[in-house]
Formats: structure tokens, C-alpha cells, sequence
């Protein structure tokens, strides 16, 4: 089995603290480690270290390396231009065929920036979808039955359940239908009708089933790759990469793949999950006191103020008669913004680019 850990996004709804340098998945949120640092220790109890890929952008290389000093350093392999998931799923099968030998190999792809707490469960949900992937040759992803009418998660709609030999504790289904992140009217409609999972964006597949996929559905995509083949080691493989990235499309492999690939399946799963995609997402997570903030800072006086998430590295933060906010400062920038609204924050990064304020991104 191999691991592969996409790290390559920019983070941009965890500004301020989240910037190019230094984006989500590589900063600490929680007091556990970063994000990439928690995900690389749920797996490293049961995959060896040597089958662990993490495929991030070129200029996080080195920050990855400081994080994860008992991966092997070429294991880390950096992309030159951001081209969404359906390359980096591409690359990092090329690249686990040409290093094992065979393309007989499961492959589990996994966001290095989602919480999963629940170490027992996810491996064992991990180790069935292979064996489940290994004895059928399909697409597995996994899904997460909401709990609540999510409108910032795309959906999966199961269709008839598959029979599941030695998978007893384990519900399997055939994909009907994926669909979008839907409106607030919608979400309660899927919620209802208990045929919709959330789309965690977590696949298990055998290395010769994504191929199979990409070589069908994507043949531009599979025919650029072909030039990272026996191009393996350091500065050939980076060479070979900047050649590819120059020229391909960016694509996901939801709808690159999944959403047109016939044998698809969705498990689902038995453990707690969190994206983690907004500051409204961390403030739930997050401890809180007895008016339902959540106070993440050095000091800090409050007086009739509930619901709010405040993060601060070391200023006295004081609240008075507010509700509803997030505030999150640091030594450059301090974000204000109602928790309802914190999906928005990745405009004032697009803001910062439009007006060139780029010593703020």
C-alpha cells in the first residue's frame, strides 16, 4: 500500500495566518502539529515511511522536509505550477508504478490539511477500502454521512449497496451521482433524503485502475506523463516535471475522473472527519467557554460577548458586546469578519493580488 499525501493548496480562507510560505496544511491550528504533520502521523503507524509520497509545490519542499525528517527526502516530490488534483493523482502514480515494479499496488490518496482524530477507525476504514479496491479493480472514495445541512461540501449519492465479503462492519455502494457544494435549501433535501454522503475527497484505488482512468479519460494528461518515465532521481525528475506542468491542464479528479468513470464506489466511513475549511470550521472544533467563545490567545478580557473565535500570537485581546465574529491577528494583518461569513476570507487575498500587496499574501 502507498500513501499519497496531496499538500500543494495555498489555504487562502486561513488568512492570515495561512500565506504562501507558510500555507494551511503546514501551520499548527490545533496544538497537535500542522496539519500535514498529523496526517503523515495517522498513517506512519501502519504504511513504512518508504511508501509515503507527499506531493506538494515546489518552493514548500524544504519546509516539508523540516516537518517530516523521517521521510525519505525523495518522497517529497514538488510541483512547479499548481494544476489541481488530477495531475498530481496522475504523477504520483507514474511515479509509484515506475519505483515498485508492478502497478498492482493500492494507492491512497489523501488532503494533507483534513482532521481526523479517530486513529483505530480510519486505519481500519483505510485497510478495508484496499482490500475491497484489490479485489474488484474499482474507484473507491470515501464518504462521510452529514450530520448537517453542509453547504461548503460537495455530496455523493449512493446508489445500490455492493455485497462486501469479509467487509461486515463496512457499508459499500455504487456512485449514482456526484454533486456540487449545493445551497443551504438543497443540503436539507440531500440531508433528508439519507442517500447523500459528504465527499471527503479521500480515494483508494490500485495504481492500475487510476491509470486505466486517466489513459481514457484524461489521454492528454496520460500522454505528457509518459516523459517523467525512468526520470526518477533529483534534478531529472523536477526537469521532467517542469516540462510536463508547462503544458498540461488544470483539472480535479472529481470531474476529470470520478464523475465519469464507471466503476466507482463509495465507502462509508465509521470515523468523525473535518475539512477544516474556513475559521467557522476551527471554531467549532475548538474548546470554548461558557458563552461559547473560543479564545485561542496570551490574554484576553471579555465582557457579554458570545460565539466568537478569537486566535492571537501575543496581544492582549479584549471583547466587549459582540457576537458572531472571527478574529484572528498576527505580527502584519488582523482579519474581522462575522463567522457567517468566513467562506469569503479567500477574497481578501484576491484582493491583496489585485491591489499588489503581495508582502501580505
Amino acid at each position: 500500500m502507498y500513501i499519497v499525501m496531496m499538500a500543494g493548496g495555498v489555504g487562502s480562507r486561513f488568512w492570515p495566518r495561512s500565506r504562501a510560505a507558510l500555507p494551511k496544511q503546514l501551520i499548527n491550528i490545533f496544538g497537535g502539529g500542522s496539519m500535514l504533520q498529523m496526517t503523515y502521523n495517522r498513517v506512519a503507524d501502519f504504511v513504512n515511511p518508504q511508501n509515503i509520497l507527499v506531493i506538494t509545490n515546489n518552493d514548500l519542499v524544504e519546509t516539508v522536509k523540516e516537518q517530516l525528517p523521517n521521510l525519505p527526502e525523495d518522497n517529497i516530490i514538488g510541483e512547479p505550477f499548481g494544476r489541481n488534483t488530477a495531475p498530481c493523482v496522475a504523477l504520483a502514480a507514474e511515479i509509484i508504478k515506475a519505483r515498485s515494479g508492478s502497478d498492482e499496488d493500492v494507492m491512497v490518496v489523501l488532503p494533507a490539511d483534513h482532521l481526523i482524530e479517530d486513529k483505530v477507525n480510519f486505519r481500519k476504514t483505510i485497510e478495508a477500502a484496499a482490500k475491497y479496491a484489490s479485489q474488484n479493480d474499482c474507484l473507491i472514495t470515501l464518504g462521510i454521512k452529514p450530520s448537517y445541512p453542509e453547504t461548503g461540501y460537495g455530496y455523493i449519492q449512493k446508489d445500490e449497496k455492493l455485497p462486501t465479503i469479509d467487509f461486515c462492519d463496512h457499508e459499500v455502494y455504487k456512485v449514482k451521482t456526484f454533486a456540487e457544494k449545493p445551497n443551504r435549501e438543497t443540503a436539507e433535501i440531500f440531508l433528508k433524503s439519507g442517500d447523500f454522503l459528504w465527499n471527503s475527497g479521500m480515494f483508494i484505488w490500485m495504481v492500475k485502475s487510476i491509470m486505466r482512468e486517466i489513459d481514457e479519460q484524461l489521454p492528454a494528461l496520460s500522454e505528457a506523463l509518459k516523459k517523467v518515465r525512468g526520470k526518477l532521481e533529483g534534478a531529472s525528475l523536477n526537469e521532467a516535471i517542469f516540462d510536463v506542468y508547462s503544458k498540461i491542464k488544470s483539472i480535479s479528479i472529481d470531474y476529470g475522473i470520478m464523475e465519469k468513470a464507471e466503476k466507482v464506489c463509495v465507502l462509508e466511513t465509521m470515523f468523525d472527519w473535518n475539512d477544516v475549511g474556513s475559521w467557522e470550521a476551527v471554531y467549532n472544533i475548538t474548546e470554548k467557554d461558557k458563552h461559547r467563545n473560543a479564545i485561542v490567545a496570551r490574554d484576553a478580557v471579555v465582557k457579554d460577548a458570545k460565539n466568537n473565535y478569537v486566535h492571537s500570537a501575543d496581544k492582549l485581546v479584549a471583547l466587549i458586546n459582540v457576537e458572531n465574529l472571527i478574529v484572528v491577528e498576527t505580527e502584519d494583518a488582523l482579519l474581522i469578519c462575522n463567522k457567517d461569513d468566513s467562506q469569503r476570507v479567500k477574497e481578501v487575498v484576491d484582493a491583496l493580488q489585485r491591489k499588489e500587496l503581495v508582502r501580505y499574501i
